[in-house]
């Protein structure tokens, strides 16, 4: 069949559209004027928002599938998995909270750069989550059993804690359970230091579950009512930091050297269900330890809170 000539050809262009080189370059030329007029004066912003409204739906019903699936799944979920949530997200709560503790202690020390720095690794404190399953009953004695034992890692003399502050330490353990001796035990002593000043000194608990007696404390020493104690790690049994408790009044006797000072704990003794137990960085891994209640401070564990966190 012979080519087309003359008016024929170009009613063959006309008809069939530009060549398609002719429209490439067309494409070209256009989409860089309107990248350059966007770009540069930033004249197609009402238009783009006015695309992204318009494919709203589009999005919302490409994500309604996974939205349908997430609520039918919702209306399935038994007791026992929301509990299991419940729980979990109580022990996140708890360790970030348990961290929070640290920053009264950081701020007293923010004038000494090369303490701060070394007190960093002090802040990585490893725990694991418990709960207090039950109470002593003897008036005299202030004890608590926690869920964890050996087999956890949990060794005599770690420090617990609960959301506000410290609450005693490891007495006696088992394999599955660990006997807390709290702050506020008759028997029971930690070393602190005033937040404000740094001063240091002994807190024994007295036998009340709401009050601690600071002692040994000239009564020339600069601390007030509303100070806060906190751990100073000294005889390495407590990690150094942690709120112990605040003071609530001092009294002065003429001519006595020493200050009677009552101090109120922070944490709740006597009402915290979930617990921390604290591995300190010089405690080793745990190891395999007989299940008699009366293991060595020297087998002490690391475990971390990953799980928790």
């Amino acid at each position: 069949m012979a080519a087309p000539t003359g008016d024929s050809a170009i009613k063959t262009i006309f008809v069939a559209g530009p060549i398609p080189g002719f429209r490439l370059f067309l494409a070209l030329v256009t989409s860089a004027a309107l990248i350059v007029a966007d770009v540069r004066f930033d004249t197609l912003q009402t238009a783009r928002s006015a695309i992204a409204t318009g494919l709203s739906p589009v999005y919302w019903f490409g994500n309604a599938p996974s939205q349908l699936s997430d609520w039918v799944s919702g209306l399935f979920t038994t007791r026992d998995d929301l509990l299991e949530e419940n729980d979990a997200l109580k022990a996140r709560l708890l360790i970030l909270e348990r961290r929070a503790l640290r920053y009264a202690a950081l701020a007293a020390e923010n004038n000494e750069l090369r303490r701060l720095l070394n007190s960093g690794e002090v802040l990585d404190d490893r725990v694991i989550v418990a709960e207090v399953v039950s109470v002593s009953p003897d008036p005299f004695s202030h004890e608590v059993v926690i869920n964890k034992g050996s087999r956890d890692g949990v060794r005599v003399g770690q420090a617990i804690l609960d959301s506000t502050g410290l609450m005693g330490q490891v007495l006696t353990t088992s394999s599955f359970t660990s006997r807390v001796l709290l702050i506020s035990d008759s028997s029971h002593a930690v070393p602190v230091e005033v937040v404000r000043n740094g001063l240091r000194a002994i807190l024994l608990g007295n036998g009340d579950i709401s009050a601690l007696e600071l002692v040994h404390v000239p009564d020339t020493a600069d601390i007030r009512e509303g100070d806060l104690l906190v751990s100073s790690g000294l005889g390495g049994r407590f990690p150094k930091g942690y709120p112990v408790a605040e003071v609530k009044r001092i009294h002065k006797d003429p001519g006595e050297p020493f200050v009677q000072i009552e101090a109120t704990p922070k944490a709740q003794l006597n009402r915290s269900e979930m617990v921390l137990v604290v591995f300190s960085e010089n405690q080793e891994l745990a190891r395999p330890t007989q299940d008699d209640g009366s293991m060595s401070p020297e087998g002490d564990a690391s475990v971390t809170e990953g799980g928790a966190d």
